[in-house]
């Protein structure tokens, strides 16, 4: 009996060890992203997001514009990791705190969502996935397209805030440029054409547009336009604090929708970026397309949507799944 006993143990324990966590780790291919991937370990997780987005919105309009921002710029940037929410550290400087992050804001409610998240599921969803769900949950709440999202992000641990110029592209780069730049994420002309609707909603600051007011008026601009921006930046010095911004589409600033394109195509775009892909001969006939049919925009929207949101994350084992979106997890 006690030859048996031991054996049944020795069996037991060698069970045990090939169920563990770390073998399973270790044996079971990495799924990369796929849909749904909380149903067995945080099935409310996307709705948890979901709710949490209409909540915020209905008090803070502004916040769905920050949850569509927050996936290029964090998504954009070598990987979809949420390495952009990192706060500054001793050793490093936050992406949040870069020129490129100009205008940026809201990302306190991010961690509000986080913290529903939490309290539902503790250290199970990343902060990658509430970024990304919270911005295609954003996206509807302005009226655009509904785009099935893959999760499985993993969070990455450091800023990239000394290499995030490399990657992403300026308002006021050449086309050329634009075009590279997404190009190398696999986003092809019609996606860039799609992605840049999004200046459809929300506001530019006055700090990116004078430029193009002083010391003489871009004579691109439509001048019908011209007087309202002269009112709205008065200054040809604006001061960064201020409240000095004008709304991207006057017609309809609260709604993603083509009628961005119709006003680049008027020589309305108050980006450089934006009189260029209503210019440029690569960029020019997706324009007058979208401008023409929204279901192919929010067609061409999704598409990008997805493609930028899959660039290189982090899954598996890879990266940690952090407590606070603000900050890496400590490893003792």
């Amino acid at each position: 009996m006690g030859s048996k006993a031991l054996f049944f143990f020795a069996l037991l324990s060698i069970s045990a060890l090939a169920l563990s966590p770390a073998a399973f780790a270790e044996n079971e291919e990495d799924p990369g992203l796929v849909m749904n991937f909380y149903k067995d370990s945080c099935p409310q997780a996307e709705d948890i997001v979901k709710e949490q987005v209409k909540l915020l919105y209905k008090r803070h309009k502004n916040t769905a514009f920050s949850w569509l921002r927050n996936i290029f710029h964090d998504c954009a940037v070598q990987s979809c990791d949420a390495s952009l929410l990192l706060d500054s550290t001793r050793r490093s400087l936050s992406e949040k705190e870069t020129d490129r992050s100009f205008g940026m804001r809201n990302f306190r409610y991010l961690e509000t969502i986080k913290e529903a998240v939490e309290r539902e599921c503790p250290g199970v969803v990343s902060c990658a996935d509430i970024l990304v769900l919270s911005g295609r949950d954003g996206i509807v709440a302005l009226g655009g397209p509904y785009i099935p999202l893959k999760t499985g992000r993993r969070d990455g641990r450091k800023s990239r805030a000394d290499i995030l110029e490399e990657y992403l592209p300026d308002h006021n780069e050449s086309m050329t440029v634009v075009l590279e730049r997404f190009g190398a994420m696999g986003i092809d002309t019609p996606g860039v054409v799609a992605l840049l609707g999004s200046h459809s909603v929300g506001r530019t600051h006055c700090v990116k547009l004078v430029h193009r007011l002083y010391p003489e008026v871009d004579p691109a601009f439509n001048p019908d336009h011209i007087d309202h921006m002269l009112h709205k930046c008065p200054d040809q010095i604006p001061d960064p604090k201020a409240v000095q911004y004008v709304r991207n589409d006057r017609g309809t600033p609260m709604v993603l929708d083509n009628n961005y394109y119709r006003n680049i195509l008027d020589n309305k775009g108050l980006l450089l970026v934006d009189h260029q892909l209503a210019t440029d001969k690569r960029t020019k006939p997706y324009v007058k397309k979208m401008a023409k049919s929204q279901p192919y925009f929010f067609k061409e929207f999704g598409r990008a949507i997805t493609i930028l949101t899959e660039n290189n994350p982090l899954t598996g084992t890879k990266g940690e799944i952090r407590m606070q979106c603000n900050v890496a997890n400590k490893h003792h």
